[in-house]
């Protein structure tokens, strides 16, 4: 009887033996995930300035037309930014001064350009916000500013 139970006394030490060895390997692999493959970075550095210009305007005069806003953009944008540029139409809301939500159509304008150029074209973004403003009766023109790579 005395060897019967050495044996399984062995056998047992043998197994704990190999759990307790096992187990941290085990352990530390189970809650690792399989490692994404590098996104390739592709195209130089660039700045990215996205303006929001609203519509409507005060006092009940019409909405900006489209043909208003692209001859706008024709005469105040593309002599700074003649290599490029994307208008997208869309309808927007926001809180003016005195609280109440204005809900417009509106026209979303994508600039790119050389992160390089970023101080440069700085002066020039503020001035066609400034002139859209004077010109249309605007509050405010959105400004949304971001760094991004591109290729072409």
């Amino acid at each position: 009887m005395t060897l019967r139970l050495t044996r399984a006394r062995v056998a047992l030490a043998t197994a704990a033996t190999l759990l307790a060895v096992g187990a941290p390997t085990a352990y530390a692999t189970l809650g690792e995930e399989t490692p994404a493959a590098p996104t390739p970075v592709r195209g130089a550095a660039y700045a990215e300035t996205r303006l929001l210009f609203g519509t409507a305007r005060p006092e009940g005069r019409p909405a900006v037309t489209e043909r208003q806003f692209m001859a706008f953009v024709d005469k105040e944008v593309t002599p700074d930014f003649p290599d490029g540029l994307t208008v997208q139409s869309g309808r927007g809301q926001w809180r003016d001064a005195g609280g109440t939500i204005v809900k417009e159509r509106s026209y979303e304008l994508i600039l790119l350009y050389p992160a390089g150029e970023a101080a440069a074209r700085d002066r020039k973004v503020e001035e066609i916000r400034r002139d859209y403003e004077k010109a249309f009766g605007q509050e405010s023109v959105g400004r949304v500013d971001d760094q991004v790579r591109v290729d072409f």
